[in-house]
């Protein structure tokens, strides 16, 4: 199984930073880093400051060559069609057709629907209904937007291919969008090693019924790095404790605080689980370093 390691983008901001985030320059040290994939996190209002993901990502597109370029994850819903078709196949063009569409229906910030006047109840069928839609509309064919009140025929241009698909969410509907879509893969975060089997499980069976390859399982991994001999810190736990209001002790179960090491033996056991594609969500000031950090548990996990 290969095995690929990304990393967040910088998006979420602190709340008392007054310098330009340089997203650009982030994106184009992970690169250097050797680093898989840049993936940015989506939302429109949380209450917290943070850079819209089609511009983090457009930033890190043209400030790189190799690396790959994710949503992680679009609450694509929340947005219309046409639009977000718009943006995707923009994205799509202007990096050299290196985008990942993770795609998830979101609900933990119901503000944010609000604001887009989006109703939360039937954000699972709008989801479902423009990725229907988006294979015709990024390839520039005549598609109707069934969603819309006038059920308007749009027709884009210039066609591109569509990106690999991701799915986020743990509920059984999610699963099942991953395969009903034929999606690469499934991201999953909050997941310790020891449910990974479970997920993965159900998903293989659900691509038997369908007669189809299951999606790879993808993860996204807090953690807040330090260097060899370094007191670990447990920002990455106060975090998840503080936005998600996640129980102390399960977040110390799925975030990763300490030297590379420490993250590679997670990823390992997360690999043995079935895990292949990972995102390390670094929380932690020093963007560049973590990256780098990140890079040395990549290499010692790819060693062995």
């Amino acid at each position: 199984m290969a095995l690929e390691v990304g990393v967040s983008l910088p998006v979420f901001l602190d709340r008392h930073a007054s310098a330009r985030p340089d997203i650009a320059g982030a994106a184009r040290h992970a690169e250097d880093a050797g680093l898989d994939a840049a993936w940015a996190g989506d939302h429109l209002t949380t209450g917290a400051p943070f850079v819209d993901s089609t511009v983090a990502l457009t930033a890190a597109a043209t400030a790189t060559e190799r690396i790959a370029l994710g949503y992680g994850v679009m609450l694509l819903a929340l947005r219309h069609p046409a639009w977000a078709a718009k943006q995707i196949g923009s994205l799509q063009l202007i990096s050299g057709n290196r985008l990942r569409l993770g795609v998830g229906v979101g609900g933990q910030w119901p503000q944010e629907w609000v604001a887009a006047g989006v109703p939360t109840t039937g954000r699972g069928r709008r989801t479902d209904a423009i990725l229907d839609y988006l294979p015709g509309l990024l390839a520039g064919e005549p598609t109707r937007l069934a969603t819309e009140p006038e059920q308007p025929e749009v027709t884009l241009a210039p066609g591109v291919p569509v990106p690999p698909l991701w799915v986020g969410g743990m509920s059984e509907a999610a699963l099942r969008r991953a395969v009903r879509i034929g999606a690469q893969g499934w991201l999953g975060s909050f997941v310790p090693p020891s449910v990974v089997p479970d997920v993965a499980g159900k998903l293989d069976a659900l691509a038997g019924e369908a007669g189809t390859t299951a999606p790879a399982v993808g993860m996204i991994v807090f953690g807040q790095l330090t260097a060899p001999g370094a007191t670990p810190g447990d920002a990455a736990v106060r975090y998840l404790t503080k936005t998600y209001g996640m129980p102390r002790d399960y977040a110390e179960q799925v975030a990763v605080s300490g030297p590379p090491e420490q993250l590679a033996e997670r990823m390992a056991e997360y690999a043995a689980a079935g895990v292949s594609h990972f995102v390390i969500a670094a929380v932690h000031a020093d963007v560049r370093g973590q990256y780098d950090l990140v890079a040395t548990a990549r290499a010692a996990l790819l060693a062995g």
